[in-house]
C-alpha cells in the first residue's frame, strides 16, 4: 500500500500502512490481575473486558483513564441544498456558539464526569460541494482536513471520544454508507435531526443520485470520503487515525462519527481495533452500520444528538472499568479466601 505518487493522500496510505499493533503484553498482564481481584471470575462482565482493552491500546500494564478529551468537529454541506434537513445551516455555527458558551447537552455530560472538551470548527461560512453534482472536497482539502482533525490528541490525551456538528451530515453519512456497502438509499437514511416522510424521500433521493454520479470513483474507501463525505467526518477519520499512532483509545459516537470510521475500516479492517462504538444510536441505519464493522455498542439509550454526547456518556463507564480494576483488593492483600 506505500505510495509513490506525491499526492496528498499518500501520506495517509503510509499511516494506514503502519498501525501500531497491540500491546499483547499490557493485556495479559490485566487479564493477570483480574484474575485475583475480590471477585468471582468475570462477574464484572463487559467491565473486565474493557479494562483489557484500554491496556492494550495505551501500552500499560495499568490502564487509566486521567485525561479524556471530547472532540467536537463541525461542518456544513452543499447537500443541504437538496431539501435534507430540517433545520437551516445557519444552526451548526450556533451550535459551536452554544458549545463554546458551556450550554449544550455535551458540556453537562463533560462537566458530571471530569471530561476535556475540544471543538473544532471548520470553515462553516463555506459548506462542501452538493455531493449530488460535484465531489464534496478537493483531494488536497479533504487530506488537510484530516490532517487537522489530527489534532486532536496534541497536548496529550489517554481517551478520546468523537463526535460532530452539522446539519445534513446524517445524509452525508448515509451517502458513505450507501458507497461503501451498496444496498438501496433508502436502507441508509433516517430522519436526522426531525426531517418528515416527504424529507426522507429527499434525503434517499439525494444519496442515491450522488453514489450515481461518483460511481467509477467508489472502489477507494479515501474517494468515498472526499467525494460524498464532508469536513467533520474527514477530520473524525483524521482524528482516528492519529489516535492509534499516539496509543490512545478511541470512542466513537454515532452514526456519522461511525460513516466516517467506515472509512478507514474499509481501507484496513484493523484500523478500528483501538476503538469502541460507545452507544446505538437511534437513527435507523446505525445498527446496520455497526453490524458491517462488528462493533457491540457499549450503551443503547435511544439517543440521536450528535455532538459526542452517547461517546462522553460511554467514557464514564471505561473510567470505571479502569478504576476498578486499579483500586479493587486482590485476593491475597484484602485477606479474601480464594475459591477452594
Amino acid at each position: 500500500m506505500t505510495a509513490t505518487t506525491g499526492l496528498p493522500f499518500d501520506d495517509i496510505r503510509r499511516l494506514i500502512a503502519d498501525l501500531p499493533p497491540p500491546d499483547e503484553e499490557a493485556a495479559a498482564a490485566v487479564r493477570a490481575r483480574d484474575s485475583r481481584l475480590t471477585k468471582p471470575p468475570g462477574s464484572l462482565g463487559r467491565l473486565e473486558h474493557i479494562a483489557e482493552w484500554l491496556a492494550r491500546w495505551q501500552g500499560r500494564h495499568a490502564p487509566r483513564v486521567e485525561r479524556p478529551v471530547v472532540a467536537v468537529f463541525a461542518g456544513n454541506h452543499g447537500v443541504v441544498n437538496q431539501g435534507v434537513a430540517a433545520y437551516p445551516q445557519a444552526v451548526t455555527r450556533q451550535m459551536v456558539a452554544n458549545f463554546q458558551a458551556g450550554g449544550a447537552a455535551v458540556n453537562q455530560i463533560c462537566k458530571s464526569f471530569d471530561l476535556g472538551l475540544k471543538v473544532f470548527e471548520l470553515a462553516l461560512e463555506t459548506p462542501t460541494k452538493d455531493i449530488t453534482e460535484a465531489a464534496a472536497m478537493e483531494e488536497a482539502e479533504c487530506a488537510a482536513t484530516m490532517a487537522y482533525g489530527m489534532e486532536a490528541v496534541a497536548g496529550g490525551a489517554d481517551l478520546l471520544c468523537i463526535g460532530e456538528m452539522g446539519i445534513g451530515n446524517t445524509t452525508i453519512a448515509a451517502a458513505i454508507c450507501h458507497g461503501l456497502y451498496g444496498g438501496d438509499p433508502a436502507d441508509w437514511v433516517g430522519p436526522g435531526t426531525g426531517v418528515d416522510a416527504e424529507g426522507l424521500r429527499r434525503k434517499a433521493d439525494a444519496v442515491g443520485r450522488a453514489v450515481a454520479f461518483h460511481k467509477a470513483h467508489l472502489k477507494d474507501p479515501l474517494e468515498v470520503l472526499r467525494r460524498l463525505g464532508g469536513r467533520e467526518l474527514a477530520a473524525m477519520a483524521g482524528a482516528i487515525l492519529a489516535a492509534r499512532h499516539a496509543k490512545v483509545p478511541v470512542l466513537i459516537d454515532g452514526y456519522v462519527a461511525s460513516a466516517a470510521a467506515a472509512t478507514l475500516h474499509a481501507l484496513a479492517p484493523r484500523a478500528l481495533d483501538h476503538c469502541l462504538a460507545a452507544h446505538r444510536s437511534a437513527e435507523p441505519a446505525h445498527r446496520l452500520l455497526l453490524e458491517k464493522l462488528g462493533q457491540e455498542p457499549l450503551l443503547d439509550l435511544g439517543m440521536r444528538l450528535g455532538e459526542a454526547s452517547g461517546a462522553a456518556l460511554a467514557a464514564a463507564i471505561v473510567k470505571a472499568a479502569a478504576d476498578l480494576h486499579n483500586g479493587m483488593a486482590t485476593f491475597e492483600s484484602a485477606g479474601v479466601s480464594d475459591k477452594a
